[in-house]
């Protein structure tokens, strides 16, 4: 496809409409044959535009959030939450777990409650597919 675009480029004049279009993804090639080798790259932002989906629908509600300190409290949470969902861990589980512990653990064990990390506590006694065995 590279070939064919640098041969019939050169058959068309400056003024072609479709002259920009080609010299477009010429100019980007390197990026976009990389999508061919690489399975994990999209050719689209689909997944980041239905991740930030909330986000956009939600602002006018955040308009009031009451004062800047309750605007970042509110980025604070809405980060959370998302982390939360990128690990594959129930926010609402997580969040109250965590929010009722934090106030009571010592300062070492706070990377328990590391949202990547964390477990209810009756899944931290539970033995794991490979301790079973």
């Amino acid at each position: 496809m590279h070939a064919w675009l640098l041969r019939e480029r050169e058959t068309l004049s400056r003024s072609s409409e479709v002259l920009k279009p080609m010299n477009y993804m010429l100019r980007r090639w390197a990026d976009f044959a990389a999508s061919s080798d690489d399975g994990r790259i999209c050719l689209s932002n689909n997944a980041a535009e239905r991740a930030l989906r909330g986000i956009a629908l939600g602002r006018s509600n955040w308009t009031f959030a009451g004062s800047l300190r309750g605007a970042h409290r509110a980025a604070i949470m809405l980060t959370m939450i998302t982390t939360c969902r990128l690990n594959d861990v129930d926010p609402k589980a997580c969040l109250s777990d965590v929010l009722a512990r934090i106030a009571d653990l010592p300062a070492s064990g706070l990377h328990e409650l590391l949202l990547w990390e964390w477990k209810l506590p009756h899944q931290a006694n539970e033995p794991t597919d490979q301790q079973a065995a």
